[in-house]
C-alpha cells in the first residue's frame, strides 16, 4: 500500500501551478513539468494531473499515460531511497534477473514497491550506461558495479545508515 501524501491539495495545486506557469510559453513541456512536479514533491499527484493536462491542452488521460508509461515516474510518495537495478542486455547477461529476485527478497516487496519502512523503492531500470561493469545498481543518484548479492546487501546496509 501507497503511504499517503505528505502534501497538502493547496500546497499540490500551488508547486504545479507554478511549475505550470514557468512552462506556459515552452512547447513540449509535459516531460519538463513532470519532472519539476516529481523533483519538488517526490512524485506526482493524481490531483495534479488535471492542472497540467488543462496548462498543456491535453486530455488527463494523455498525462496519466505518459506518468504511467515512464517507469521513474511515481504517482504515488515513495520511500527515501530508490534503489534501480539494471535489467538491460549486459546486465542480464551478467545476472541482473537474479540480483533483481535477491533485492526483492532481501527488501521484501517486489519491482514499483515501496518498503513498509519507507526507506526503499525498488525498480528496474533499462541501461545506466554501465556495461562494461555489469549488474549495475544504482541507490538515489550513486552507481555500483559489478553487484552481487553479498555487495548489493553490503550497499543496502550503508544506504540504510544515511
Amino acid at each position: 500500500m501507497a503511504p499517503s501524501s505528505p502534501h497538502s491539495p493547496d500546497t499540490i495545486s500551488s508547486v504545479t501551478d507554478s511549475i505550470c506557469a514557468k512552462h506556459a510559453n515552452t512547447d513540449g513541456a509535459l516531460l519538463i513539468i513532470l519532472n519539476a512536479v516529481q523533483d519538488e514533491l517526490g512524485y506526482i499527484p493524481k490531483s495534479a494531473v488535471p492542472i497540467i493536462a488543462k496548462q498543456q491542452n491535453l486530455s488527463r488521460a494523455e498525462v496519466h499515460g505518459v506518468i504511467s508509461f515512464y517507469h521513474l515516474y511515481r504517482d504515488a510518495p515513495g520511500g527515501k531511497n530508490t534503489v534501480y537495478i539494471c535489467c538491460a542486455e549486459a546486465c542480464q547477461a551478467m545476472g541482473a534477473r537474479d540480483l533483481m529476485q535477491h533485492a526483492s527478497k532481501h527488501l521484501g516487496v517486489e519491482s514499483h514497491q515501496t518498503t513498509s519502512d519507507n526507506l526503499f523503492n525498488l525498480e528496474p531500470i533499462y541501461c545506466l550506461g554501465n556495461c562494461a561493469c555489469a549488474p549495475a545498481v544504482m541507490i538515489n543518484d550513486t552507481l555500483h558495479a559489478k553487484v552481487s548479492p553479498q555487495n548489493f546487501e553490503k550497499i543496502i546496509e550503508e544506504a540504510r545508515k544515511t
